[in-house]
């Protein structure tokens, strides 16, 4: 078992990582000392990734993770805020729907399945901050895809996947809470707690090895009851 991981030098990432290969897999990291470097910002990195993850596979990728993003303020009166939302735009949707084709078409190609697994958040569903509509737009648009690609795709073995999650305690949701209000913010979640790396990573791993495929589609919340459908 392959798998690609974008995003993986870090927070979420990195818990992914872990826990994808403490249970086996062979896991293709990007953006780490160790895995490959691609600037999801320059319209030519996704498709790099991928050869060369296709490549250091040996021509073989079973399951697609598409984990990078940004989270970046972009206030209504900044003059370069056309600027930011094509710049989440292109990070957090369209590097991951090239990623999401460039798999499609090489599973069809070889006559087999494989699995996407697409990290958004809760703000696809509840939105975000007045500084972060590009972020809840791209997010949203990660799950529309990720339904899309499951409808389409189904009947070919090729299953998709989201996982949602709230305030995650890596070092951007650190910074983005103390400089809300922490306690503030924790009072809107029921659990108390905003979630560990490592929750995460253990969706997006029964997600990518374990989950049926009648669950294709799926969306995972994993937010603390701080948004729930």
């Amino acid at each position: 078992m392959t798998i690609l991981l974008t995003g993986s030098s870090r927070g979420i990432g990195a818990a992914i990582h872990t826990a994808l290969t403490d249970a086996g897999a062979s896991v293709i990291g990007h953006g780490t000392a160790s895995g490959i470097p691609a600037d999801f910002s320059d319209p030519a990195g996704p498709t790099a990734l991928w050869n060369a993850a296709l490549e250091q596979a040996g021509g073989t990728i079973d399951v697609l993770i598409n984990n990078a993003g940004v989270f970046e303020a972009a206030t209504l009166g900044d003059d370069d805020w056309t600027a930011q939302w094509e710049r989440t735009m292109r990070i957090n949707l369209t590097a991951s729907a090239e990623l999401c084709r460039m798999a499609v078409l090489h599973w069809q190609s070889r006559g087999f399945g494989g699995r996407i697994v697409n990290i958004a958040s809760r703000a696809a569903y509840r939105g975000d901050s007045p500084a972060h509509w590009h972020y809840a737009a791209s997010k949203a648009g990660m799950v529309a895809m990720t339904k899309t690609i499951a409808r389409g795709y189904a009947r070919e073995g090729i299953l998709a996947f989201a996982v949602c999650p709230g305030f995650t305690m890596t070092g951007m949701a650190e910074d983005y809470l103390s400089s809300r209000g922490g306690d503030a913010l924790l009072a809107d979640i029921p659990l108390g707690r905003v979630a560990a790396p490592e929750e995460i990573a253990a969706a997006a791993k029964f997600l990518a090895l374990e989950a049926p495929a009648s669950m294709t589609g799926s969306v995972i919340d994993v937010n603390g009851a701080s948004y729930v459908r």
